[in-house]
């Protein structure tokens, strides 16, 4: 194909190339900031699709990061237009970001298809802007990279390293153990994030970022360079310049999420000690993209890789550490003998051919393959009378001894309950009981509210007791740990098993076996279920966006899409005007 039918075919001329009124329209109105008639001669047209928003903390340097991939993309011959999309910020969205993934993927799917864009780079970091904008971007299938804004500098408090929230669960239980004053617990705030960029732990933020790059979304160490860090720059400016070629080249977004990749990303969460909701995003992506991928690939790819970082909040390092330790191109060279070293990437290398002579300055942070920081970490999926579709738990951040453990239900409702009781010092717990949480799914809060690490009763914490089996229909911050066991499907408010739970009921856990066993017999299971009322929403969430999420959103196993959302259509290209 010639040069001058290559720029014919693209979609932006079908914009941009008329010579008619309607093209007049079109350029006419972009020229109305200065854009010389040449750019429209066929170059490639690149949208930036931005979630910067100052609500949005973690995406909040995202302008900077822009002008920087708009650089690459002038560079490389492309015409940059930058566009704003619903930004998704887990610390400051109430009920939960998670209510409002599908919404940004949709805003997303729509400003791609709706516009004369050729590519797209996306910009990325707090924990549901990656998997929205992955989702949306799969769904039109256009050449597409990731650039993720990096993980703010190590917390710095009091001569010691503090990880973005994991300091604070670990802090807030020694407040209300009465092991550290409110002062203190207040002066810690500046002292844990004091730089642009997301979580610097292993949560979810992290783990999206690294999962962008083991997808091959993602340029090489696109995971952990620092957000203030110069490199950070560099690597916006090269995606600005790569996806330029990859229009060049035709590499959409479905040559590079194939089941190969979705199989590396597994291996590499286990690896990385990645979040529980890698599970429920990567779920949704693949069913965008229109590869099939269920809970029982996790368990099958990844469960039995050993985890060969020492982050926390799983080990003691931070996202920094990792970084200067070679990042997580050293940690996939360590997974040769598992990893799938076909699957193309971004720059249009293979994921191995990225990552085969990486090397690893610190063996403490990054471990080998063959003297691991913990074996066998990845997440175990667990099925059973009460979770028939599957739960979820992360090994690697639970106590071992708890692993396998039988113990007595005490029973929260909802979130209300569980705040209302938990810190009550007549509540009939002690630490061989089992937290159970309902209506907190994707159904029942709505949204599935990262609220499965139930806070621990304060008599229970001043035995200096630190872990408890706790199940809920809930997520979990990946900044979390403990024995925790999520996404319990189905959920609650679907009316699964978990609804009918009561307190004195005996649950047992068995991670080795995969076993979540509730011993109630199945005669008073059916009793229970024929007795059980669905829980009504209140009023305020009977209508709009929350009313279409809860009527369409599919259950966790699924990874929580809207069932009307799930495969793809691919690019809209006008053949006419209006």
């Amino acid at each position: 194909m010639t040069d001058d039918t290559k720029k014919s075919t693209r979609r932006s001329q079908a914009w941009f190339g008329r010579q008619d009124r309607d093209g007049f329209i079109y350029r006419s109105w972009v020229k109305n900031r200065g854009i010389p008639h040449d750019q429209f001669d066929g170059r490639p047209v690149i949208g930036i699709c931005n979630t910067y928003s100052e609500l949005t903390p973690c995406n909040s340097h995202f302008r900077a990061l822009a002008e920087q991939v708009k650089i690459g993309i002038w560079e490389a011959g492309g015409f940059p237009l930058e566009f704003p999309v619903m930004s998704l910020g887990e610390t400051l969205l109430r009920p939960t970001a998670m209510l409002y993934r599908n919404l940004a993927s949709m805003d997303v799917e729509e400003s791609i298809r709706a516009n004369p864009l050729d590519g797209v780079v996306l910009l990325m970091g707090c924990d549901k802007t990656t998997p929205a904008l992955l989702m949306g971007a799969a769904s039109v299938d256009v050449p597409t990279i990731g650039v993720s804004g990096g993980p703010m500098l190590s917390g710095k408090y009091r001569g010691r390293e503090l990880g973005s929230g994991t300091g604070v669960w670990q802090m807030s239980e020694d407040v209300r153990a009465g092991k550290m004053t409110q002062e203190e617990f207040f002066e810690a705030e500046s002292c844990m994030h004091r730089s642009h960029g997301h979580c610097m732990t292993m949560g979810t933020a992290s783990t999206m970022a690294s999962m962008v790059e083991a997808l091959g979304v993602g340029l090489p160490h696109n995971a952990a360079i620092p957000a203030v860090d110069a490199r950070r720059n560099v690597l916006a400016r090269n995606a600005g310049r790569r996806i330029v070629q990859m229009v060049e080249e035709d590499l959409v977004l479905s040559k590079i999420l194939t089941r190969q990749a979705f199989e590396n990303a597994i291996r590499v969460n286990a690896a990385i000690g990645g979040s529980t909701n890698a599970v429920i995003h990567l779920l949704a992506i693949a069913g965008r993209i229109g590869i099939k991928l269920d809970l029982k690939d996790w368990d099958d790819i990844g469960q039995q890789l050993p985890c060969l970082l020492d982050l926390q909040p799983s080990g003691k390092f931070l996202m920094e550490d990792f970084y200067y330790a070679g990042g997580l191109p050293a940690v996939i060279r360590q997974l040769e003998s598992v990893i799938d070293k076909t699957a193309l990437t971004a720059n249009g290398k293979t994921l191995w051919e990225n990552c085969q002579d990486a090397p690893n300055w610190n063996e403490e942070v990054i471990r080998s393959f063959d003297k691991p920081f913990k074996e066998a970490a990845g997440i175990a999926i667990l099925k059973g009378n009460l979770a028939p579709d599957g739960a979820v738990i992360k090994p690697s951040a639970a106590t071992p001894a708890l692993l396998k453990h039988r113990g007595r239900a005490v029973v929260f409702e909802n979130s209300d309950d569980l705040h209302k009781r938990i810190d009550d010092e007549n509540l009939d717990v002690d630490e061989t009981c089992v937290l159970v949480l309902k209506n907190c799914g994707p159904k029942g809060y709505p949204g599935m509210a990262e609220a499965g690490n139930m806070p621990l009763p304060p008599k229970i914490l001043r035995k200096g007791i630190t872990d408890m089996v706790r199940v809920s229909d809930a997520r979990m911050s990946g900044t979390a740990y403990g024995t925790v066991v999520l996404h319990v499907s189905p959920e609650a408010a679907a009316g699964g098993p978990l609804a009918v739970v009561q307190n004195g009921d005996f649950i047992e856990l068995d991670v080795e076996a995969r076993k979540l066993h509730l011993d109630v017999s199945d005669e008073e299971l059916a009793r229970r279920r024929a007795q059980w009322q669905k829980p009504e929403l209140p009023p305020q969430m009977q209508r709009g966006w929350v009313k279409l999420y809860v009527d369409h959103v599919q259950q966790a196993n699924q990874g929580a899409d809207l069932d009307f959302l799930v495969g793809k259509s691919g690019p809209y290209v006008p053949k006419d005007n209006h």
